[in-house]
């Protein structure tokens, strides 16, 4: 079974692997009842989706309506206009079938204009603040990509109680320093905060390569070496307090929970550097590549 941890200040114990729904976007309903069974094998208590994830929150909605009170059920709006968000997270609870959603999260606010949109008077902030107040949500967050998301999160913290962020986390972008600093004053906020600390692409390699002509079911080539992922889940569990969001490659998703499983326990640097070297690891972002 996955460990749990304390999900920020929400009061909810939450599994340190949280299922990343983006895997059932194109699903056809059985295939997607198939890998949610593997949730309830694994223990997994927390299931995190966007309305931008094709059909996925579609995918969930049968399946909730037999497990719903099993799950913390989080969700992303892409719309930074409070029109826009409030409209996203209707459609959100309409097609997952739910009354309410514990986590709505503003989806890769990162870029500066989106972000002054999101945080004017009526933009999307103030939306899914007045949702709350609605109880059509329990908690906010925020997400996002690139190699300056960590310092855009810090800015949104300053302006908004948000109670989770969501960003990268691996081996090879904490080996970027600049991007190391800035991961690492976050966490020292949602510490002092309690805010609950979501990483993505745990086993990412790089991005797709264009003569690569292997299937492809997320938009960065993931890595499929039992034993390097082994080591990039244990480098995220290893560290008290993280998440980790599983990938859209649901064919690893077992791996993925079975890593977890395991004790706990740090993974020596030079392993991880010599998985680097092996397996041809690449930062999916830096400055000047953080485009998706």
């Amino acid at each position: 079974m996955i460990p749990t941890a304390p999900f920020g200040r929400t009061g909810h114990d939450s599994t340190r692997v949280i299922f990343g729904a983006a895997a059932l976007g194109a699903m056809r309903q059985p295939r997607a009842d198939a890998v949610l069974e593997l949730l309830l094998e694994f223990g997994i208590n927390h299931i995190d989706c966007a309305a931008s994830y094709g059909d996925a929150e579609l995918r969930l909605a049968p399946w909730l309506a037999r497990h719903r009170a099993r799950f913390f059920l989080a969700t992303k709006t892409g719309d930074r206009t409070g029109d826009g968000a409030r409209a996203s997270l209707e459609r959100s609870l309409e097609r997952m079938a739910v009354d309410q959603i514990d986590l709505i999260q503003l989806h890769n606010l990162t870029d500066e204009e989106g972000w002054q949109t999101a945080f004017a008077p009526g933009g999307a902030v103030d939306a899914l603040a007045d949702a709350r107040e609605r109880g059509l949500v329990r908690f906010i967050g925020v997400t996002g990509h690139g190699s300056r998301v960590a310092a855009m999160h810090v800015r949104s913290l300053e302006r908004f109680a948000f109670d989770s962020v969501l960003l990268p986390y691996n081996f090879s972008m904490m080996s970027q320093p600049q991007y190391a600093a800035d991961f690492e004053a976050l966490v020292s906020l949602c510490e002092q905060r309690g805010v609950a600390v979501q990483t993505i692409k745990a086993i990412a390699r790089r991005r797709w390569r264009a003569d690569d002509p292997s299937p492809r079911y997320s938009w960065y080539e993931p890595l499929r070496d039992p034993d390097a992922i082994r080591n990039a889940v244990r480098f995220v569990l290893a560290r008290p307090g993280l998440f980790l969001d599983s990938s859209s490659d649901a064919t690893l998703l077992r791996g993925v929970l079975e890593a977890a499983s395991e004790k706990p326990a740090d993974v020596p640097d030079a392993g991880l550097a010599r998985d680097i070297h092996q397996h041809a690891i690449e930062p999916l972002f830096a400055p000047g590549l953080d485009g998706i």
